[in-house]
C-alpha cells in the first residue's frame, strides 16, 4: 500500500518564512520546515498497483500557471478541539480551478470524491492540548502574515512514509503547469 497525496511546493524563502512562524505554542508539533506545502488533495493508502492509473489521470491534468500568496494565520477547531495552527492562502481562482481539475482526475482514476470542502491552508502544527491563550497570542501575534506573491508551475504526487519521529514525504512525481 501506498499514502499518497496531491500538493504544490513552495520556494525555499517561502518555507523559511513559514518555519519561521512556529513557536510559543505548547503541546504544538511543528510541521518541518521541508515538509511544509499546500495539499490539493490527500489520496490516502492506495494499493500498489493504482499508483500508475493516478499518475496517469494526473498527467493529463491541464491548467495555467499562476501566482500565489500566503496570507495571515488561523486555527482548525475551537476550545479543547483546536486541533491545527495554519497559514492562510488569499483567494485564488487559479487554485480552485487547479484544485478542481485534480479532484475530477483522480475520480476519473477510480478514487472516491473528496468529501471536505477544500479549505487551501499550510499546516505550521498539529495541536494536542494546547491552552487557548497561547493559541490565541499566537494568531494576535501573527495575524498579519503575507508571503508572496510567488510563482506556482507545477504540483507534485507525494508518498508519504509515517514514522516515529513524524512524517517522511517523498515526491513520486512532477506535473508542469502551461504557461
Amino acid at each position: 500500500m501506498l499514502r499518497l497525496f496531491v500538493a504544490l511546493d513552495f520556494p525555499d524563502d517561502i518555507r523559511r518564512r513559514l518555519a519561521g512562524l512556529g513557536g510559543g505554542v505548547p503541546g504544538a508539533r511543528w510541521t518541518e520546515e521541508e515538509n511544509l506545502h499546500l495539499t490539493l488533495r490527500f489520496i490516502g493508502e492506495v494499493p500498489d498497483d493504482m499508483a500508475g492509473d493516478i499518475d496517469a489521470a494526473l498527467a493529463g491534468v491541464t491548467a495555467p500557471a499562476f501566482d500565489l500568496t500566503l496570507d495571515g494565520v488561523g486555527v482548525f477547531g475551537a476550545g479543547r478541539a483546536s486541533r491545527v495552527l495554519w497559514a492562510g492562502v488569499e483567494r485564488s481562482e487559479p487554485l480552485i480551478h487547479l484544485q478542481s481539475k485534480i479532484e475530477s482526475a483522480l475520480v476519473r482514476a477510480g478514487l472516491a470524491p473528496e468529501e471536505r470542502k477544500f479549505t487551501p491552508h499550510v499546516t505550521l502544527a498539529r495541536l494536542k492540548d494546547a491552552p487557548q491563550d497561547r493559541i490565541g497570542r499566537f494568531i494576535a501575534e501573527r495575524g498579519l502574515f503575507r508571503a508572496g506573491p510567488f510563482p506556482i508551475d507545477q504540483f507534485t504526487l507525494y508518498r508519504s512514509h509515517l514514522g516515529r519521529t513524524g512524517p517522511v514525504y517523498e515526491a513520486v512525481a512532477e506535473y508542469r503547469l502551461d504557461g
